[in-house]
């Protein structure tokens, strides 16, 4: 049995990270958001079945990827107001104090990017089809 060592790294390190992953989502939020109003665009203009089941099932992905967006936006925000409380604290200790790594947070990120890049691909192809 192997033991697990937890990796630790400064709090300026993770607050970096946690700065780019909240642009990261940020940018996908407002992409999706011209997603959906590109899709109903789409939508007025076709009605055949085939599209129509299709259009559908997209709709539903985009709305789960919304959901993981902010999901993993609320979570990244938690630990940055729980880096923050420990920086008021102890803002002396802050620079000198290694804090665990976020390696859950990094994990689920590392998973939504290739994920959503592929949701991405799939749509515009979607939409190329149908414009």
């Amino acid at each position: 049995m192997t033991a697990t060592h937890q990796k630790h790294v400064y709090l300026k390190d993770l607050h970096f990270e946690h700065r780019l992953w909240l642009n990261e989502l940020s940018f996908a939020k407002d992409e999706l958001g011209i997603f959906a109003n590109r899709l109903s665009e789409v939508e007025m203009k076709n009605t055949v079945p085939e599209f129509t089941a299709t259009a559908e099932s997209l709709q539903n992905r985009l709305y789960r990827q919304q959901e993981v967006v902010d999901d993993l936006r609320h979570a990244i925000k938690k630990q940055e107001a729980n880096l923050a409380h420990f920086a008021e604290e102890h803002p002396i200790a802050v620079d000198h104090v290694y804090f665990d790594d976020h390696t859950e947070l990094r994990d689920q990120m590392a998973r939504f990017t290739p994920l959503y890049a592929e949701f991405k691909a799939e749509f515009m192809r979607f939409i190329a089809k149908w414009m």
